[in-house]
């Protein structure tokens, strides 16, 4: 028996994959194992190859494997695609109908199942992908009961007798597999898990609930791959809570929306990838100069331009930090897995709030889309926090005409009202104003704001800027990375240390303002720093240059072509720097 298994689905997209992946997931996840998937797919609608790889554990995994121990295939484009990543002895389940062949030269053992037979005996073609569910549970050992509440969940309003022939489908193509296998095999044979309820859910949801639990009731947006999950999580829930999601014309409609809700008091949001960040860019700046809270998310992916909608990257960061013209406060986080997205995500309107700045949530398309086992979230941790925001209280009559909404304060934060509040009468404008919001251009006045409003961050607390694992005082290589690539990273790091290098690792969680004090101790006791980024230039590695140098350290592990990290790459990569 085996503690962790590799397993993929594959085939046309528009043919069930994402389902097929979904049903397998969700079943494995309500028996207590640790899941985490990763989804291969085209950006058209219909066509093109697509795949699902689901890693199931008995313990806390944070990244798809490097091997492949199943695939199943519904054509022979997924095995001549896909094969490469099995391991010796892996198996393939293919579909009767394509005659699947297996490379020519590769240990692996085939199954022809008639999935499209089976189906279309049982009414129709479509529930091809449950006979696959089914042939798969076989040579697990899996009861075909364990996938009866997803498929009665799922397709239960469709009537009982829909969900019947989905199981007759699962237990037909087991029962097939499992008299040509003469039952499981065993070195796929999954340890039982311990049965514990964990939420299965991708870092979107996540990065939606904790906007919903933050008291976030508004959300402007367009929808644009990776990011429309957010949105579609919020339109279902927000008007449960007295909320609200609009579908904007564009992504300048979505910010400005979002900046007017924030002004009037309401905490806004709004979500979206690259080029939506790169329409946003000005109405930022329009945020930092009326100090009103904005959070913003930005799931990255390839780029420039429309370039790689649905494949990973992390070419954002010098975009987020330097996107708007002119100077202004921003803070820039990035979550590394679903559970701090969620976390992060709270801290940012509270952040947004306190210091009146944009803040951006800085994702990218692994973490977004990728799906992952959370531990039940303690809402106990959740705290809104609104900083100087005076709205329902009484405000004292001004001595001047109108309120000092932009009073230069020490700590570079003013008092902040909503619109019609009594004695809180003030000017708003793009423009560089006065303390009561009217336009100048006083050279001394502009001085005092600019430096007002520059000093903010300088007292930010950020809880964890770094997750850190180090053990060792002085260390022979410091991986640093950020994003979604954290656990292939770590588990990279698990295999240079069991051969005795020293290592120590930092995953910058706080992009901008950037952690020096932390890096720099860091970086200091390492004789080699790597730093793993999706992107051709280094862009995280030019950073920790930047504030903390010492640059004839630094080394860089690149992957720009769409896919994410495996755990092999980055050791591999690693052996040769070191």
């Amino acid at each position: 028996m085996i503690s962790q298994l590799s397993w993929k689905v594959g085939g046309q997209q528009g043919e069930g994959i994402d389902s097929t992946g979904e049903i397998f997931a969700i079943a494995l996840n309500r028996l207590g194992y640790y899941l985490y998937g990763y989804r291969h797919f085209s950006s058209r609608i219909k066509g093109g190859h697509t795949n699902n790889k689901i890693r199931v554990s008995t313990k806390p995994l944070g990244g798809i494997s490097d091997k492949l121990d199943i695939l199943v295939a519904f054509d022979q484009e997924t095995i001549d695609v896909n094969s490469p990543e099995l391991r010796k002895g892996g198996v393939i389940i293919g579909d009767s109908k394509f005659n699947p062949k297996a490379p020519e030269g590769m240990d692996v053992r085939l199954f022809s199942v008639p999935f499209t037979e089976i189906a279309e005996e049982l009414g129709t073609s479509l529930m091809k992908n449950m006979v696959a569910i089914g042939a798969s549970s076989a040579l697990l050992g899996l009861p075909v009961e364990s996938f009866t509440e997803v498929v009665d969940e799922l397709f239960g309003k469709k009537g009982q007798k829909v969900v019947e022939k989905n199981m007759e489908a699962i237990k037909r193509g087991a029962e097939f597999v499992d008299k040509e296998a003469g039952g499981p095999i065993e070195d796929l044979r999954l340890e039982a898990a311990d049965g514990k309820k964990r939420m299965f859910m991708i870092g979107n949801d996540a990065i939606a609930l904790g906007a919903l639990v933050a008291g976030c009731r508004f959300m402007p947006a367009y929808p644009i791959t990776p990011a429309s999950e957010i949105m579609e999580y919020l339109v279902k829930k927000l008007p449960e809570f007295g909320g609200t999601v609009i579908q904007t014309e564009d992504e300048i409609a979505a910010v400005t929306m979002a900046i007017g809700a924030n002004y009037g008091g309401v905490r806004a949001m709004t979500a979206s990838a690259g080029p939506g960040l790169s329409l946003m860019a000005e109405a930022i700046g329009l945020a930092g100069i009326t100090e009103t809270p904005l959070v913003i998310v930005n799931t990255q992916r390839g780029g420039p331009s429309t370039g790689m909608p649905t494949k990973q990257e992390q070419s954002d960061v010098n975009a987020m930090i330097y996107n708007t013209h002119g100077e202004i406060p921003k803070v820039v986080i990035a979550p590394s897995t679903a559970e701090e997205a969620f976390y992060d995500t709270v801290e940012a309107f509270n952040i947004a709030e306190e210091y009146q700045v944009p803040v951006i949530v800085l994702s990218d398309l692994q973490l977004s889309l990728g799906k992952q086992t959370v531990e039940p979230l303690d809402l106990n941790r959740v705290e809104i926090r609104r900083g100087k925001f005076l709205g329902g209280q009484d405000i004292p009559e001004q001595e001047g005409e109108l309120f000092k909404r932009y009073e230069v304060t020490e700590d570079g934060i003013s008092p902040r009202v909503i619109p019609g509040q009594k004695n809180g009468i003030h000017h708003v404008t793009g423009v560089e104003h006065t303390d009561t919001g009217r336009p100048t251009e006083d050279p001394v006045l502009r001085m005092k704001q600019m430096d007002k409003r520059l000093r903010k961050l300088k007292n930010l607390k950020v809880d964890t800027p770094v997750y850190k694992d180090v053990q060792h005082e002085e260390a022979d290589v410091l991986l640093v990375a950020m994003g979604g690539t954290r656990g292939a990273v770590m588990e990279a790091k698990e295999r240079l240390a069991a051969e005795g290098v020293k290592i120590n690792y930092a995953h910058v969680r706080l992009i901008h303002p950037f952690p020096v004090a932390e890096m720099k101790k860091l970086v200091e006791k390492a004789k080699k720093v790597i730093v793993i980024e999706h992107n051709a230039t280094g862009q995280l590695a030019d950073q920790l240059k930047l504030h903390v140098g010492m640059a004839e350290k630094i080394n860089g592990i690149l992957k720009y072509d769409g896919n994410p990290f495996l755990p092999g790459e980055i050791y591999n990569k690693c052996k040769e720097l070191l």
